[in-house]
């Protein structure tokens, strides 16, 4: 919902006015709260109402909806209206929607025209390549087995249940080696669930979403800083994930920052063990710092993170202590893992696009950004198990997030025919490459332009 603090519209208008706008994109502002507090979810929500004239109401495109009446039927769940009413959807409504019905059922709910442009680069041109690739997915989806995503539900599933059963081995064992060992395979299967979760965490609501929880965590606040943000504005100044690191690391390049951005990879080092635990302290501590901030984001799935604990002190027979620390070994043995596995996913490589420090007037279609941004790695999407465990089939994830990760792998005929056809940068490496790539773009002061591509749009 649109923020009501006139300090913070105050500061909106005049970064509009200093002109302190994308630097890749200079048709738009400089994202309002991108620098400010604790970089947390529900701050970036605050910032984007600021910049997006919904008017307190759902903006697609150039149009403005109330979808009030409708948040309880919605097929995808209320949550998802609740977080984004007051913003611009246009991005998450084509993402997330292929069937063409729901333009049809969306003009129901018309209210008027929005009063100013679009803050953002991006296009939706009904015969550019998202559309196109979009209308064809559609039909393609037709032919697929709709039994096909059990094969994700039963590796989502195992990994839970060899996470619960290692977790309490390393408590209960006595042997020093048998324990180790336990808690090593405890925190990859924890590692992995939440890699696997986020596979339902784009969907309407299920209970595997939940699994990501169990790590301290809270996919309320993913589906914000990774589905309405990293998705659909991946690498600009609007990507949470990539804004949350700093101005400890920096993913977007800049000219002028501080001297320790060159030793990213050694802090990460430091700082992925204790994530998990960091963000829920941060989330904590929001409940005191800022009003309103329990009623209105706190959930009763915010307590699944201290089940695990619980349950390797009943099931284990340890002392609590003993518990507290095997599951302690367990979560930050796990946030390193995931951390590590999330920074090389996709993302960070030197020719990948980032927002960086000069302009171009180019507006891409949003499909051939989301292509720009993302790199695939070939030894990860040949194995199902290797795509739920460490971020495969992850151009097609970008493009169309709601399909499950089994269904993505049929799409690749049709997919690979139409980048041909628009030549869309659909680009593969190694998982190494991808390693010593992210490594190289942390030290990376010049970005790479649109402009440098304007070619392939």
């Amino acid at each position: 919902m649109a923020p009501k603090e006139p300090d913070f519209v105050e500061i909106a208008h005049q970064r509009a006015k200093e002109k302190k706008t994308h630097v890749s994109f200079p048709q738009l502002k400089y994202p309002s709260l991108r620098d400010e507090g604790l970089k947390d979810p529900v701050l970036w929500l605050t910032g984007k109402a600021m910049d997006d004239g919904a008017e307190g109401l759902w903006r697609v495109h150039d149009k403005l909806y109330d979808l009030e009446s409708f948040i309880d039927r919605h097929p995808g769940g209320r949550e998802w209206l609740e977080l984004s009413k007051g913003l611009d959807v246009t991005e998450a409504f084509e993402a997330h929607h292929l069937n063409p019905s729901t333009e049809k059922m969306l003009s129901k709910f018309y209210i008027r025209d929005a009063k100013s442009p679009r803050n953002s680069p991006f296009t939706f041109q009904d015969d550019g390549f998202y559309r196109s690739l979009k209308r064809r997915v559609w039909e393609e989806l037709k032919t697929i087995p709709k039994m096909e995503n059990r094969r994700s539900d039963m590796v989502t599933d195992g990994l839970l249940a060899t996470c619960l059963a290692a977790s309490t081995i390393a408590s209960w064992a006595e042997n020093y080696w048998i324990a180790t060992a336990a808690c090593f395979v405890a925190s990859v299967c924890l590692a992995w669930i939440l890699v696997a979760a986020h596979n339902y965490i784009h969907r309407g609501p299920n209970f595997r979403m939940y699994y990501f929880n169990l790590a301290l965590w809270s996919y309320r606040d993913f589906r914000v800083s990774h589905v309405l943000s990293h998705h659909l504005y991946t690498n600009t100044l609007m990507d949470l994930e990539v804004s949350g690191f700093e101005p400890i690391i920096f993913w977007n390049p800049r000219k002028e920052r501080p001297f320790y951005a060159d030793y990213a990879i050694v802090i990460e080092q430091f700082i992925f063990p204790f994530m998990f635990i960091l963000n829920f302290l941060k989330r904590t501590s929001l409940i005191f710092l800022r009003p309103g901030f329990f009623t209105n984001h706190i959930r009763w799935h915010d307590g699944i993170g201290l089940l695990l604990p619980i349950w390797i002190y009943l099931t284990s027979g340890a002392s609590f202590y003993h518990a507290v620390v095997t599951w302690l070994w367990i979560n930050c043995t796990a946030s390193f893992i995931f951390f590590t596995i999330g920074s090389n996913a996709a993302h960070h490589h030197p020719m990948i696009f980032k927002d960086g420090d000069e302009v171009s007037d180019v507006t891409p279609d949003w499909g051939m950004h989301e292509l720009e941004a993302v790199m695939d790695r070939r030894d990860i999407n040949d194995s199902h198990f290797k795509v739920m465990t460490f971020f495969g089939h992850h151009s097609l994830h970008h493009l169309f997030p709601t399909l499950d990760h089994a269904v993505l792998e049929h799409l690749y005929p049709v997919f690979l025919e139409y980048c041909e056809k628009y030549k869309a940068n659909f680009k593969e490496t190694s998982s190494l490459d991808l390693f010593i790539g992210q490594i190289k773009a942390t030290l990376k002061t010049r970005p790479t332009l649109l402009t440098e591509k304007k070619s392939r749009y």
